[in-house]
């Protein structure tokens, strides 16, 4: 799988390009919107990672550009910037999904593949584990149907347990992926978390859906991971 980041920010467009790699991804970088163009017309790409506030042709342009030669690849477009008229403006122009900074990378992640086997489709897709549905693009989650309010946090907590379904994952992996600050990556907080998760998912008299795991981390109970595209709530 290739992917392109257009990122004029040096640090973050590095610790993309190092974490995409790390997870099996040939990865390019551009530095500005005229650059990124030229290269997304030029090479075959899986998905794009693209940065709205961008030198020389912003990311509204850049995709709105490539939509208009018939490119379909999936572009996420990142941005600083806050409000529903962003978000609009975004998907108005042929982007497929939008991420504000600052994220997590494990959402980033889930969003990036799901987007990749959607292949540019404006539809949705679910991860499944279980009763449990968390919907990558929407940031809603259910259990057994009924949905469940998490902040920011508690998602991209169970977005990587979600991804690592079925293995045993460290505090210390959670600290890395899940906390973006060095300053909160306390260990304490990694079981404050998975408290208030726990608390959320689980039902009273049945074992909970986080399973401790002695001297190696948490691991979701239940059935393996599935994904399933196109599901909606009612």
């Amino acid at each position: 799988m290739r992917i392109l980041i257009v990122e004029d920010e040096s640090s973050m467009a590095r610790s993309l390009a190092s974490g995409l790699a790390g997870e099996g991804y040939t990865v390019d970088v551009a530095v500005d919107g005229l650059e990124g163009l030229a290269r997304a017309i030029a090479e075959p790409y899986d998905a794009i990672i693209l940065d709205l506030m961008l030198p020389k042709l912003n990311g509204y342009a850049v995709t709105a550009a490539l939509r208009d030669r018939g490119t379909r690849v999936p572009v996420l477009m990142l941005t600083a910037k806050q409000g529903e008229f962003d978000q609009t403006e975004a998907l108005d122009t042929g982007a497929d999904d939008f991420l504000s900074k600052p994220f997590s990378y494990p959402v980033l992640l889930a969003r990036l593949r799901a987007l990749i086997r959607r292949g540019g489709s404006p539809q949705g897709a679910v991860l499944g584990h279980g009763d449990i549905r968390l919907d990558t693009r929407e940031h809603r989650c259910w259990r057994d149907g009924e949905e469940v309010a998490l902040t920011a946090r508690e998602f991209a907590l169970l977005a990587y347990l979600l991804h690592r379904c079925g293995e045993p994952v460290s505090k210390g992996e959670l600290l890395q992926h899940v906390w973006d600050s060095v300053d909160e990556r306390d260990a304490n907080v990694v079981e404050v978390y998975i408290g208030y998760l726990r608390r959320k998912l689980d039902r009273p008299g049945e074992p909970s859906r986080i399973e401790t795991v002695r001297s190696a981390g948490y691991r979701l109970s239940g059935p393996t991971l599935a994904t399933i595209a196109s599901i909606s709530h009612g």
